[in-house]
């Protein structure tokens, strides 16, 4: 662009330090190994200067991409933005940046989410979807990238799961839906081939007997996660 500052380098910051270029990548990478009065020049320098150190080249030096990759479903669900703020923020927190994919339940951008995710050698992924192939998973786990699953996923070394309590909160929605006054209140569950989608029917359907209401009030439907589907009875209808 024109007009713009050339980059600071390495060296510059160096220099204004009085230290070496390996102390300055040294306190920048690894500052637990920098004397602290030492460090506290570097990063004086560093802030003067306005030098943003490469981070490929940290990761090239390091082995480490410092990146997390995260893989939702549809990102418009009102659901996954919240999820999102709260993941990136540890993240940043930690030193990592956050490589998001949304897969809009296509899978050919399964795939290319997962291929993605290996190209820029994530450290790992969190796979908040509801379904994600056998294949790409072991695609990651031949890599072994630790994997976390919300709710369903397979098992395995370097694998974890992130269980939600789905009846609770059917319960505490149903709860305050008839503490207004409603009567006749609908549930989409979600495609029913999937276990957390029978969970939050029958948990649906047992907190209307546990107020003593006839089934046949109840509107439960099952829906494919993409709000232009709804069923039932069997049958499909538009939005």
């Amino acid at each position: 662009m024109e007009g713009a500052a050339p980059a600071v380098k390495i060296q510059e910051v160096a220099r204004r330090a009085g230290v070496s270029m390996a102390t300055v990548s040294r306190t920048i990478n690894n500052p637990s190994l920098v004397d602290p009065e030492t460090a506290k020049r570097v990063w004086k320098a560093v802030e003067e200067l306005r030098y943003f150190p490469n981070s490929q080249a940290r990761s090239l030096a390091s082995g480490r991409s410092r990146i997390l990759g995260l893989i939702v479903s549809d990102i418009t669900n009102p659901f996954f933005p919240e999820l999102i703020k709260g993941f990136q923020d540890i993240a940043i927190r930690n030193d990592y940046e956050i490589l998001l994919s949304s897969t809009n339940y296509n899978p050919a951008r399964k795939a290319l989410c997962v291929r993605r995710m290996l190209e820029r050698k994530v450290e790992g992924v969190a796979i908040m979807t509801s379904e994600m192939d056998k294949q790409l998973v072991d695609q990651l786990a031949h890599r072994d990238v630790p994997m976390v699953f919300l709710d369903v996923g397979p098992t395995g070394e370097g694998i974890r799961h992130i269980v939600v309590d789905y009846t609770m909160g059917i319960n505490e929605a149903v709860d305050h839906l008839l503490s207004l006054g409603h009567r006749q209140i609908g549930c989409i569950s979600g495609p029913l081939g999937l276990k957390s989608a029978h969970i939050r029917r029958s948990a649906f359907l047992r907190s209307f007997g546990r107020y003593g209401i006839d089934e046949d009030h109840c509107l439960v439907g099952e829906g494919d996660h993409t709000g232009r589907r709804v069923s039932r009875h069997g049958t499909y209808v538009g939005r």
